[in-house]
């Protein structure tokens, strides 16, 4: 566990006590890092971290809704290049190592998840944030690394420059078939606003004990507002397969500012991304009346094209069931 996960946790089991006396609410965090892999890598797609809260509301009984969320979520992504270390020769050779922008993400999310009694659910996003050092993207690599006696990072200085962004986001997902142990459904996305604008398209199996998809981790709906209507949360325990075709329109941690030129004196590398990816993400998902935990190992194509190879990361959900 890092440094930084780690006071995460902290705020986790604070947050936890705060909202105790909630109705059906749940918090959690979730980290990101191509460390988890055990490939001794550490590039592109490098560290993320989320805390979130998700709160469920009441429903009518005539309704086509079968349970209701809403939630907010606080995040941070941090991006390299192949390394972390930029090795300090000239200037164009370093620029020249530079096959995916330095660039950090930090941000703050509202969400609304709308799950229908047909097992299909909508859930909106707006998000605003900033890209640049104002996302604190290198000072926190560079905690890390000396908390734990890694390389110190180098390189920061070419990251992409400050950019306000605010996002817009939408979810769709449905049932598509069902067994007793095994389930496919429709997933897809859409994001539209000057930090991140595309679309993607997949499917996703479940192999298991699950829930319906009004309630289960699988739609992060295991928050549920107790009521005549609907049942208590039932155990999950499944194995997943979410393959996923992606369409990325505008990067702002590839490509920069949407509206605003690279300064003549500036120093930040930007670059063009791949207009189509590929991801294939494999996990195991666990749901009680408790807690979930929700592990996965996520393979991307190259989604900048000046890279060098693919990416993959490991990512760990831990939520916390609270309130009556």
């Amino acid at each position: 566990m890092n440094y930084k996960t780690a006071c995460i946790f902290i705020l986790f089991f604070s947050f936890r006590t705060l909202f105790a006396q909630s109705s059906k609410s749940e918090i959690g965090i979730r980290s990101d890092n191509d460390a988890y892999l055990a490939k001794g890598s550490d590039k592109y797609y490098t560290d993320g971290l989320f805390l979130f809260y998700r709160h469920a509301l009441a429903i009518t009984a005539n309704s086509k809704l079968q349970n209701k969320i809403w939630g907010f979520e606080i995040g941070q992504k941090i991006f390299n290049p192949h390394s972390g270390n930029i090795a300090d020769n000239e200037n164009v050779d370093r620029i020249e190592k530079i096959d995916r922008p330095f660039a950090a993400y930090l941000y703050l999310e509202g969400t609304l998840n709308l799950l229908y009694k047909n097992e299909s659910n909508i859930k909106l996003a707006a998000q605003a944030g900033y890209v640049g050092p104002n996302a604190f993207g290198r000072q926190v690599q560079t905690l890390v690394h000396k908390s734990f006696g890694f390389y110190r990072p180098s390189g920061w200085e070419y990251q992409v420059e400050n950019d306000l962004e605010l996002n817009l986001a939408a979810e769709y997902n449905c049932l598509l078939a069902k067994r007793q142990w095994v389930d496919f459904s429709l997933t897809s996305y859409a994001n539209l606003g000057n930090g991140f604008t595309g679309a993607g398209l997949g499917t996703m199996v479940r192999i298991g004990q699950f829930n319906n998809l009004y309630n289960s981790i699988s739609t992060q709906s295991t928050a549920i507002k107790q009521t005549s209507t609907i049942t208590a949360t039932h155990k999950e325990l499944f194995f997943y397969y979410k393959p996923q075709i992606n369409i990325d329109v505008y990067d702002a941690t590839v490509q920069g500012s949407m509206f605003r030129h690279k300064k003549d004196n500036g120093l930040q590398v930007t670059l063009q991304p791949n207009r189509f990816v590929l991801a294939n993400q494999i996990g195991a998902a666990y749901s009680g009346k408790r807690f979930g935990v929700d592990a996965a190992c996520i393979f991307h194509t190259k989604d900048v094209k000046s890279m060098s190879h693919a990416h993959q990361w490991g990512t760990i959900s831990i939520t916390m069931h609270v309130g009556n």
